[in-house]
């Protein structure tokens, strides 16, 4: 199961309910085969996004969305695993992944549910600025399939 935590929310009162901000993140990860793992959402306001923005991006002034993976989405190791273990034999246990936080900035959005599948497909190692408009397509994708 994918857990999401939802911070800030007091900031985006038009925002999708925790279950279905939930729901698109699961969409999304589960588009790459992923079920398990940890994101957080949090809502934040124009000043602390264009800080992130700058602090992480060099980029000045807000913006809508900002991803920071964590683990990302290559296979996850456990640690302590004796080396001559044969993963065949014993696979390990899985592990939940931290993938990362998704920053939503509300009064910079037009669409929550959008910037929630955009953030999730960026966590998940898409980037619309390098790819030939796959990311995009699928976000579009998988908000017509969730509803939006």
């Amino acid at each position: 199961m994918l857990e999401v935590e939802v911070f800030g929310a007091s900031l985006a009162p038009q925002a999708p309910s925790p279950r279905e901000i939930r729901r698109l993140c699961e969409r999304a990860a589960a588009h790459v085969g992923i079920e398990d793992g940890h994101v957080a959402v949090e809502f934040v306001d124009a000043q602390r996004i264009a800080e992130l923005n700058a602090e992480h991006r060099h980029r000045p002034g807000a913006t809508d969305v900002l991803s920071f993976p964590i683990d990302g989405v290559a296979p996850v190791a456990v640690a302590g695993e004796p080396a001559e273990r044969n993963p065949r034999d014993h696979p390990p246990p899985p592990v939940p992944r931290e993938l990362g936080d998704i920053v939503v900035c509300p009064e910079r959005t037009a669409e929550l549910r959008e910037a929630i599948v955009h953030g999730m497909l960026h966590l998940l190692g898409m980037d619309h600025e390098t790819d030939s408009g796959e990311m995009l397509a699928l976000q579009r994708e998988l908000l017509a399939g969730a509803g939006a």
